[in-house]
């Protein structure tokens, strides 16, 4: 049975029926619609087929050409936010310069930024409720396992960059990035749940340095 909250009783919108070859409208619209569930109530049980389906203004079966099921449309809606952190990380790359350990430090930064400024959406990319047990939507282990490759690629770079320039000490860039992810998730998740918490000014880069292994002479 799908979760009905308040989000079921928004107003049904007026919706012009797309033009012969605009079907793929109408699935941006889905997800769109999801997505401002999703911020309007911070609450991914709330997105269901039905109240999907009166946001944007059609009836219910009308989602099944496009998305299977409801994992289905919040996997898009997540694939959508993950496409927005990886060009933020990306700018932040750019605007760094050619300092291999700046460019690191920017793009740690910008994974701070992202979830401070999106806490919603950023809980519900990194384990949300949204989750199924495999064989129980139309979810593969494939679509789970590449959520996030693009933004851990560029984490991965910058952290290599940094050793190649002699400014790092990994041995092992991938698992050392992936270490650093967790430390950057982790303060992230904590800065949310314990605000009142006399955290140091400079604790994004002691954690930074720690996990990346930069040199002291750098720092």
């Amino acid at each position: 049975m799908e979760h009905t909250g308040t989000a079921d009783a928004a107003p049904k919108r007026a919706r012009v029926r797309n033009r012969r070859g605009e079907g793929g409208r109408l699935r941006e619209d889905i997800v769109a619609a999801a997505m401002e569930l999703l911020d309007e109530t911070g609450d991914e049980r709330t997105i269901t087929l039905r109240s999907v389906a009166r946001r944007v203004g059609i009836a219910a079966p009308s989602i099944y050409p496009h998305f299977p099921d409801q994992p289905a449309i919040m996997l898009a809606v997540v694939r959508q936010e993950f496409d927005g952190l990886t060009d933020s990380l990306r700018t932040s790359v750019e605007k760094a310069g050619d300092d291999p350990r700046r460019r690191l430090f920017a793009v740690c930064n910008a994974y701070l930024d992202y979830a401070r400024l999106h806490p919603g959406r950023y809980r519900t990319m990194f384990g949300g409720l949204w989750l199924p047990d495999l064989g129980d939507s139309s979810l593969t282990e494939q679509d789970l396992a590449t959520l996030g490759a693009e933004s851990m690629e560029i984490l991965v770079d910058a952290l290599g960059d940094c050793v190649g320039a002699g400014q790092a000490t990994s041995d092992d860039v991938p698992a050392d990035a992936v270490a650093l992810w967790v430390g950057l998730h982790g303060l992230a998740h904590q800065r949310t749940i314990s605000r009142a918490f006399p955290w140091p000014e400079d604790i994004s880069d002691r954690v930074i340095t720690a996990l990346a292994h930069l040199n002291a002479a750098d720092g």
